[in-house]
């Protein structure tokens, strides 16, 4: 019985004036764009973490951390990751989705806002991503420079 309550929702007919599907039809690609870019960054989450499960010591010698610290560390940062990327890639969606509705009812009223904040956020939030990761990946560099001269 779900189903049919389902396809019992009517959804709006415009008559076709102006730019009313082009901009119906713009805002639809916008939606889909943020869907994308979600999904995007959630499957980049779900292969990193995939990725630490394999056992490579078939194909490479195992390299066995020096310390417990270091191996904890190298966990605790992947996870971070991990979690950051998925949880973009949730507030991609959920932000894609309101926009989307809140756009389609400002459309009906003729009226349009510009997504500033949306666009602003994921940008400092991808820049931030990859400095955070970058300086990370830096960092172990150089520990692991530290401890082959030793």
């Amino acid at each position: 019985m779900p189903l049919n309550s389902f396809f019992r929702i009517k959804t709006p007919v415009y008559k076709n004036t102006g730019s009313v599907a082009r901009d119906h039809l713009a805002s639809e690609r916008t939606f889909l764009a943020w869907m994308r870019t979600g999904l995007g960054f959630i499957a980049l989450g779900i292969a990193i973490e995939r990725f630490q499960q394999l056992d490579l010591s078939a194909i490479l010698p195992p390299k066995k951390p020096k310390s417990e610290r270091q191996a904890h560390r190298f966990k605790d940062s992947s996870e971070i990751l991990i979690g950051t990327l998925l949880g973009a890639g949730t507030g991609s969606i959920t932000y894609g989705t309101v926009r989307y509705f809140s756009n389609m009812r400002l459309l009906d009223q003729g009226m349009f806002k510009p997504a500033f904040h949306g666009a602003a956020i994921l940008a400092l939030g991808v820049t931030g991503l990859a400095a955070t990761t970058f300086w990370s990946t830096m960092v172990d560099v150089r520990e692991r420079r530290e401890q082959d001269e030793d």
